[in-house]
C-alpha cells in the first residue's frame, strides 16, 4: 500500500505544507502527519476528502505507487484520467537489470522503434532489448539508448547511438539542453528543448540544423523523456561551430525570417 507516501508526495508536488492540507480537510496538523508517517491510518470521510484536495481516486491513492509514475501520467492524473475513473491503463516505465541488480541500458534501434511505440510501458518487450553497460555512468539512474534517424540534429549523424537519462519530473527540463521526448504519434525526438510547462503546457523542440523549423509538443501527446548523455557513432562529424553557437544561429536566422516576412506583409 502506498497511501502515506502518496500524500506526502503530492502535498510537496502541490507545495503545500502540512498545515495547509489539514485546515482544507478540517483536521489537526498532528492528525495528517500520522497519516504521512504511516502511524496512522484516515477513516472512510477521511480517505474522500483527500482524495477530491488532491483529486485523485481513492484506489489510486492506495494501491499506484504515484512516485514512479512518469510526468505525463500525473499530468494525466491531475487532469482527471485517473485508471479508476476512467478504466484506462496506468503504467509504469519498464525496465531490466543485470546479474548484480543493477540498471541496464536498453538499446532501441531503428528496428526496435515501431515496437517500442505500443510495447514501451510491457516489461516483456522491453526484456527482447538489447542491452550494455557503461562503468562511467551513475549506477543510481536508468538510462536508455536511442538509434536517431535523420540529420536534423546535425552534427551529431543519422543512425547515431544517443543515450539519455531518463526524467520521471518535467518540471526540472532545463531549457537549451537536448533530450529524447517520446510520443505515441510522432515516435522518438531527439531536440533541444526549451521548456514552456508552466507557460502553457508545452515544449518548443529546437533541431541543431538551421533548416529544421522548431515546433510545439503539448505534454499530453509525450509519455517519455530521457535527457541527453552522451551519443556513440562509427561516424567523425564534420567541424561545425561550437553547440552554443549552432543554437545562437538558429534563432538569429529564425528572426530574420521573421523580419523578412513582416517586410513583404508591409508591401503588400
Amino acid at each position: 500500500m502506498y497511501f502515506s507516501s502518496n500524500i506526502k508526495f503530492l502535498r510537496k508536488r502541490k507545495k503545500r505544507t502540512q498545515d495547509d492540507v489539514a485546515n482544507v480537510i478540517g483536521i489537526k496538523r498532528p492528525t495528517y502527519s500520522g497519516y504521512e508517517n504511516n502511524i496512522a491510518q484516515p477513516p472512510l470521510e477521511v480517505l474522500v476528502k483527500l482524495s477530491k484536495y488532491f483529486g485523485i481516486a481513492i484506489d489510486t491513492l492506495i494501491q499506484i505507487d504515484l512516485t514512479r509514475l512518469t510526468e505525463s501520467q500525473l499530468y494525466d492524473l491531475e487532469r482527471g484520467s485517473d485508471v479508476f475513473l476512467r478504466g484506462s491503463n496506468l503504467r509504469v516505465l519498464a525496465t531490466t537489470v543485470n546479474k548484480e541488480n543493477e540498471e541496464n541500458i536498453e538499446l532501441v534501434s531503428e528496428k526496435a522503434k515501431a515496437g517500442y511505440t505500443t510495447g514501451y510501458a510491457d516489461p516483456e518487450f522491453i526484456k527482447t532489448l538489447p542491452v550494455f553497460q557503461l562503468p562511467f555512468l551513475s549506477k543510481n539512474k536508468k538510462y536508455r539508448a536511442f538509434q536517431l534517424n535523420g540529420d536534423s540534429m546535425l552534427p551529431i549523424p543519422d543512425k547515431a547511438w544517443v543515450t539519455g537519462e531518463f526524467v520521471s519530473d518535467w518540471n526540472t527540463i532545463i531549457s537549451g539542453e537536448a533530450y529524447i521526448i517520446f510520443t505515441i504519434d510522432d515516435g522518438i525526438i531527439f531536440k533541444i528543448v526549451d521548456n514552456q510547462i508552466s507557460n502553457n503546457g508545452n515544449l518548443v523542440l529546437y533541431s541543431l540544423n538551421p533548416l529544421y523549423e522548431p515546433f510545439e509538443m503539448p505534454v499530453t501527446k509525450i509519455k517519455e523523456v530521457w535527457k541527453f548523455v552522451n551519443y556513440i557513432s562509427t561516424e567523425i562529424p564534420d567541424p561545425v561551430l561550437p553547440k552554443d553557437d549552432l543554437v545562437k544561429t538558429v534563432v538569429k536566422l529564425k528572426q530574420d525570417v521573421e523580419k523578412l516576412k513582416s517586410k513583404v506583409k508591409k508591401k503588400l
